[in-house]
């Protein structure tokens, strides 16, 4: 198994390319506590320094603490681990783990909207950087759309470039209902 390793945007994530889908469900795990759901991210959180794992489609994206041991150090450890997950064959995820995407209710008309052009336009071009977007919520009497960042996202400092300069201006294009676009920490 050949196990390719992708810079991203966040200098404190990296994105680990195992030629293979990893997850039909995007995950963040963002404590070791979270991670007990999946033996993967659990085996990676042993790892010193490894502050956050994110499966994507077909990547797993590892966050580094800043003040951590560096990329130099964390990659053979983090690589070793995934190989060693695929290799066994064991699930991703352990049985009576739920999904951590948002159930909910009937979304308005507009909601619907904003979802859809999430995951037509956003969330492909966020998943090549190591990371993910998910809606949050839209408050309709004041236009404001809150959008939760998952995975190399999360803390990368373009992040609030990305919100502003990209999804708010193409939200508004295409959904004028939107007056402004802010970020769930």
């Amino acid at each position: 198994m050949f196990i390719q390793t992708e810079p991203t945007p966040n200098p404190n994530a990296l994105k680990f390319l195992p030629g293979r889908d990893v997850s039909s469900d995007p995950r963040d795990f963002v404590n070791r506590e979270e991670a007990a759901a999946s033996p993967l991210a659990e085996a990676l959180f042993e790892v010193e320094g490894v502050t956050g794992i994110f499966f994507g489609y077909d990547y797993v994206s590892v966050t580094r603490d800043p003040n951590g041991p560096d990329w130099t150090q964390l990659k053979a450890p983090i690589l070793a681990g995934i190989m060693d997950h695929f290799v066994s064959g064991a699930p991703l995820m352990r049985d009576g783990s739920t999904s951590d995407s948002a159930a909910g209710g009937e979304d308005s008309e507009i909601v619907v909207e904003i979802k859809q052009l999430l995951d037509s336009r956003v969330r492909p071009a966020v998943a090549q950087d190591g990371g993910d977007i998910l809606f949050d919520a839209f408050n309709e009497e004041t236009g404001v759309l809150t959008l939760r960042m998952r995975g190399a996202c999360a803390g990368c400092p373009s992040s609030s470039a990305t919100l502003k300069a990209g999804v708010e201006q193409m939200m508004k294009h295409y959904i004028p209902e939107v007056t402004s676009v802010e970020q769930v920490i």
